[in-house]
Formats: C-alpha cells, structure tokens, sequence
C-alpha cells in the first residue's frame, strides 16, 4: 500500500514516505515533475551515469525504452545501497537529441513513474553531443541521501 492507502501495481510502485523535502521558494510557480530542491539528512550515494543498457550490455532500440532501462540501473545502484527511490534527491539526465526528449514527454511520465514511482526528485537535463557507448541516448547520473546506518 502506499502511503495515501492507494494500492501499488507493477506499473505504479508503491510510495513511502521520503527522507527527503522538497525546497519551494514562496512565490515560485510549482514545477510539475521535479522538485526546485531537495533538503534531507543521512548517508550520500553519488551514483555514476547510467546509461540504458541491461546487464548484458544490450540496448532497447528506442528512447523511452532507454530511458526507462537507465532508471532502473540507477534504482538497482540505490538499492545495492540500502535505498529506494523515495531517497533519490538529485537526477542529471545528459541526452543526445533534445527533440526526441520533447516529443516524448507524453509518454515519458508513464515510464519514469513504472520505475521511480511519484517521486520527483530536484532534476536537470542538457542535450551532449555524444555519450560514451555509441547506442546510448541517455545517461542519468543521481544523488542519494540514504538513511543512517544505526
């Protein structure tokens, strides 16, 4: 269940109450899909950028599919960790083709939220003119804060 007694499903996980409060400046319109800023106390994971390939090294042909691949290889680093992505605080996406990422901003809330769920974390996105791996279209770099081991 989540933490509003809604019912989680394999497309939408599960919310838990975060670590983590977003900073609004009074005044500020609300952004929609991320947070201005991101206050919280605990352990920092810095985790490098991941790009949207599988553990074989394969890549979805397309996009979104790219997209939602980098998540989850962040989300496995964060729980590899001991977190989840309530404790994701700070998301860098770097993308080859800032077009393609306009284009598929209707779709692109469906596959970020299949992963990540309802939380939106402070986030900024540049278009690079190349990544690293040749097929890559995306990497996502992310900051952390985790609870305090006790």
């Amino acid at each position: 269940m989540d933490v509003d007694g809604t019912k989680a499903t394999p497309q939408q996980p599960a919310r838990v109450m975060s670590p983590l409060k977003a900073v609004q400046p009074e005044g500020w319109a609300e952004p929609r899909g991320y947070a201005n800023g991101m206050v919280g106390e605990g352990r920092v994971l810095f985790v490098g950028g991941q790009i949207g390939w599988t553990v074989d090294g394969k890549f979805p042909a397309d996009f979104l599919g790219q997209v939602g691949q980098a998540l989850r290889n962040i989300l496995d680093v964060v729980e590899a960790a001991g977190g989840g992505p309530e404790h994701i605080a700070r998301l860098t996406w770097y993308v080859t083709d800032i077009d393609t990422y306009r284009a598929s901003l209707k779709e692109l809330g469906p596959v970020y939220r299949s992963v990540l769920g309802k939380h939106f974390p402070a986030m900024a996105l540049v278009q690079v003119a190349a990544l690293v791996e040749a097929e890559a279209q995306v990497e996502i770099e992310a900051t952390a804060v985790l609870p305090t081991e006790g």
